[in-house]
């Protein structure tokens, strides 16, 4: 499997020419069977094996930082599954909130109930300090 379309692609080139603004994740990355998560944002358009976001390896500490797509996509898990792109995931809220929601949960969440407190953007949400 591809794990990024030609659309999504463009975007996260475009994406990486911005590195200064909060990006929605353009891609998310799962390893099956296992708790890998990575939402990535964008990539360095000079090196665009280099990508950007969250990355949760399930034990506890997810962190927000670089990735080469090339060598999370070159590991296969025990049972011979490579990484793959989830075809349904649809950013709903800046990395940022995806981070903050993630520190507080020790891992990526999705769900908006778990997001929106992180969202200053909604009434009653805010950033943890």
């Amino acid at each position: 499997m591809e794990l990024y379309t030609q659309s999504q692609y463009k975007q996260l080139i475009k994406n990486g020419q911005n590195r200064d603004k909060d990006h929605y994740p353009v891609i998310k990355l799962f390893m099956p069977g296992m708790a890998h998560t990575w939402l990535i944002t964008e990539l360095d358009p000079e090196e665009p094996d280099i990508a950007f976001g969250l990355c949760d390896l399930g034990i506890g500490f997810p962190e927000l930082g670089y990735v080469s797509l090339e060598e999370i996509s070159s590991v296969k898990n025990r049972y011979g599954f490579s990484v793959e792109r989830d075809l349904h995931f649809e950013a709903k809220y800046p990395i940022s909130v995806y981070t903050d929601a993630a520190r507080f949960h020790s891992r990526i969440v999705e769900s908006s109930d778990k997001l929106d407190r992180f969202n200053p953007k909604k009434p009653g949400g805010c950033t943890p300090s």
